[in-house]
This record gives C-alpha cells, sequence and structure tokens, in this order.
C-alpha cells in the first residue's frame, strides 16, 4: 500500500498487480482491491496462480503458522521464490504495456528474514529484467523500486500517516482467526504492532490476541 502511494506521490500512473496463489491469507486480496481503488489504480488485475500445488510453505500448505515469536533464520512461512515470480509476472506486464517502472513493498529490516526481500536480490532480479526482454536488450530497461527496504515499520507507519493513507486498508497477517481478523500472534501481526507502537500511532487493526 505505502510503495503504491509513494509511486502515486512521485506521479506515475498505477498498474496494481495482485497474485492469487492459493495463499493462507486471502483476505489480503480482498485488502488489495480496496488498496487499488483507493490510490486510483487504472487497472487491478487479479492473477490466479496456484502456488498451493507446490506446497512448501505454511502459507501454502498444511504446515502450522508459526506463533511463537519473531524467530532467527528463515521461517516455514516462505514461499519458495515467491517475490521471484511475482517480478516476473510484473515485468511482462510492465513490458506488454510500455511500462519501465516496478514498484515493490518488500522490506528488509522489520522482516521475517525471507531471502527475496534483499537489496542483493532487487538489485540481481533488474539485471536479469534487462537481459531478459525486448526492450532491455533494445536499450529500454527496466527499474526495481523498493522504497520500504531499507525502513523500519514504524518509518513505514510514519509515512502511511504523512500519504494520508488509512493503514486500516492493508492486511498482514498469515493466518486470519475467523471473524475475519488478524490473529495477533504470527510473525506479521508482531511486525505490525511494533510498528504502530514504535511510530507512536494508535494501531487500527482487529486482533483476535
Amino acid at each position: 500500500m505505502v510503495a503504491a502511494a509513494f509511486a502515486r506521490e512521485a506521479g506515475y500512473r498505477l498498474l496494481a498487480l495482485s497474485v492469487d496463489y492459493n495463499q493462507r491469507h486471502r483476505l489480503e486480496l480482498a485488502s488489495a482491491r480496496r488498496i487499488a481503488h483507493v490510490l486510483g489504480a487504472e487497472r487491478h488485475v487479479m492473477l490466479p496462480l496456484d502456488l498451493a500445488a507446490f506446497g512448501g510453505s505454511a502459507l501454502t500448505a498444511d504446515i502450522d503458522v508459526p506463533k511463537d515469536g519473531v524467530q532467527p533464520g528463515i521461517p516455514v512461512t516462505y514461499v519458495p521464490a515467491r517475490n521471484t515470480i511475482f517480478l516476473s509476472l510484473a515485468l511482462g506486464w510492465a513490458e506488454a504495456a510500455g511500462a519501465r517502472d516496478l514498484f515493490i513493498g518488500v522490506n528488509a529490516l522489520d522482516y521475517s528474514g525471507y531471502p527475496d526481500c534483499r537489496p542483493e536480490f532487487i538489485a540481481a532480479f533488474e539485471g536479469l529484467a534487462e537481459l531478459a526482454t525486448k526492450a532491455g536488450v533494445e536499450g529500454s530497461p527496466f527499474r526495481i523500486h523498493a522504497p520500504l527496504q531499507d525502513m523500519t515499520k514504524a518509518d513505514i507507519v510514519r509515512e502511511a500517516a504523512r500519504l494520508k493513507i488509512d493503514p486500516a486498508l492493508s492486511w498482514s497477517c498469515y493466518d486470519p482467526a475467523p471473524g475475519g481478523l488478524h490473529c495477533g500472534v504470527c510473525d506479521s501481526c508482531r511486525l505490525r504492532k511494533k510498528g504502530f507502537a514504535e511510530a507512536g500511532f494508535p494501531d487500527p487493526t482487529a486482533y483476535a490476541v
């Protein structure tokens, strides 16, 4: 949400891509629709791609989502190559649409340790995009923007306030509780709570715990 708002603030026209990969936290898809509408996206594509067919993650397979705190190392909520897949899809649409700037909301400070959120990954994918596309080969390279990369969650909350976007529109929880509530204890919920507390802003999120 905040990454898209940065793009809008910088004067970019918005084409929004969400991937329905049969994730456990499917409520994020409804959230994505609301955000795309509020931010004035010219088009919002909801692309079906069933990564549950591969499994290998607590978000796509019958594996419990950890609820005992943010742990070191790469957690079982890591979805194999997810951001590589997502950026590849976004790259294909960008080339078809004549766009050259891709925005992704990855963060490498307050995060769960996913390898595909790191600056090295973003830089490497930008190089791949130049090699792998007609546009890149013909001298019209792509730029991958990750404006949240070096921000804490508190920084992101402050930016949402500055940009005047409602953080209640966003969804973070990996394992939603009954009634459409954030569970409150998965890694993502804990990091979300931490961000609001450290920023000194009231947290509008409805948590089960």
